[in-house]
């Protein structure tokens, strides 16, 4: 397993598929990086010199944001959005699809797990209810 940029990639596969474990990196991207360095695609991961990985080390260090550094950009734009409360920062912080996608069904990745509000069913559970938001008892009206 060939390591670039603190990454191990794997290398069974393709160099141009193996790049693409690098966060920040996509088949299009790795295969720009590739050519940039001037190395096989086909060629595996495993197969690499310690000249090849230089030569890809320098290419996606001067030309391209990855790993840390692009998820700390990321997670500052998103808290910008947040602090300057416009549309998109309301449905970050809330946990709803930002990009206009329809909530009432669907969107179970942004809301998580369904949360039943309403109605208890059960008997059981009903009572539980009833014991637990009771309100306190009140006093006698005082006067007439």
């Amino acid at each position: 397993m060939p390591r670039i940029l603190g990454v191990d990639i794997p290398g069974k596969k393709r160099l141009e598929y193996a790049l693409t474990y690098i966060y920040g990196l996509g088949l299009t991207t790795s295969r720009e990086v590739i050519a940039k360095a001037g190395l096989d695609p086909a060629k595996k991961a495993d197969d690499l010199t310690d000249e090849d990985v230089t030569k890809l080390t320098a290419v996606v260090r001067e030309g391209y944001t990855i790993e840390g550094d692009l998820r700390r950009e990321i997670g500052q734009n998103i808290r910008r959005l947040i602090s300057i409360n416009c549309y998109r920062g309301t449905r970050h912080r809330r946990g709803l699809p930002v990009r206009g996608q329809r909530t009432k069904t669907n969107a179970r990745t942004r809301k998580g797990v369904r949360r039943t509000v309403g109605a208890v069913r059960g008997k059981e559970a009903r009572s539980a209810a009833k014991t637990t938001t009771a309100p306190a008892a009140k006093a006698p009206a005082a006067g007439k």
